[in-house]
């Protein structure tokens, strides 16, 4: 009988690993098969404000617009370069408010039986129809610390009795959408950029200090979440094999 048990899970495990392999190779496939891409950023117009820890702090979740910021262009712009090299990019208009109002992520194992959201959009509100596809970057969430949530942009705060931390964050996760099927054929949330700091999030964030402070603060909040974004885009996508050499 143990043999046999050994035998039935052996099987198991090289079906499982022939159902992936056979998984990745339609992946690429299809990748392979993409000319046309149209870019939809969703992620850059409003920066959340999160605090957390041992002390309370309050719960309510406090946010302001940083619309003036133009990370959604930049995020464009940095990503029509990066994928300029093997695809050919063509600019195409969509509602932002609309695919920023989706705040539940289908990357989460919760949703992963359900539609995705961004599908639909894409099929209904993105101009023009008929590209090969469509790499949809929209927010990302995480936990942070006691298991607050927090995602996109933001600056979070999280206190013990001992200490105060501070992060500033850019979570993103990015999708590749079938422009005829409208299949989500890969999707993948930005890694971080490193993990040594004391407080960690799985994204690109970064610690927050006294410089951050005084009447150009806006300016070097804005930098630091710039160099988030310029940094963790190139990886993610090459992540998603999207840029030749990677």
């Amino acid at each position: 009988m143990r043999r046999i048990a050994f035998l039935w899970v052996g099987l198991a495990i090289a079906c499982i690993a022939l159902g992936a392999a056979a998984a990745f190779e339609t992946r690429a496939t299809r990748l392979q098969a993409i000319k046309t891409v149209g870019i939809v950023s969703a992620i850059g117009e409003e920066m959340s404000l999160t605090q957390a820890g041992l002390i309370a702090l309050g719960n309510a979740r406090q946010s302001l617009s940083i619309s003036a910021w133009g990370l959604d262009e930049l995020i464009v712009q940095q990503a029509t370069k990066l994928l300029g090299g093997r695809f050919r990019v063509q600019a195409v208009s969509y509602r932002r408010a609309a695919f920023a109002a989706i705040r539940d992520s289908a990357v989460a194992p919760v949703n992963l039986l359900r539609s995705d959201p961004f599908k639909e959009l894409v099929r209904s509100d993105v101009a023009p129809q008929g590209l090969d596809a469509y790499i949809v970057i929209t927010r990302a969430r995480s936990k942070l610390g006691n298991g607050r949530n927090v995602e996109g942009i933001g600056l979070a705060q999280y206190r013990t009795l001992l200490a105060d931390y501070g992060l500033i964050h850019a979570l993103y996760e990015v999708r590749v959408i079938d422009g005829k099927s409208f299949d989500v054929i890969e999707k993948r949330a930005a890694a971080p950029l490193d993990n040594t700091g004391t407080m960690r999030l799985a994204g690109p964030s970064g610690p927050i200090d006294a410089t951050f402070e005084g009447p150009a603060a806006s300016e070097r909040l804005r930098a630091a979440i710039t160099d988030l974004i310029t940094r963790s885009l190139p990886v993610t996508l090459g992540d998603m094999h999207l840029i030749d050499g990677q």
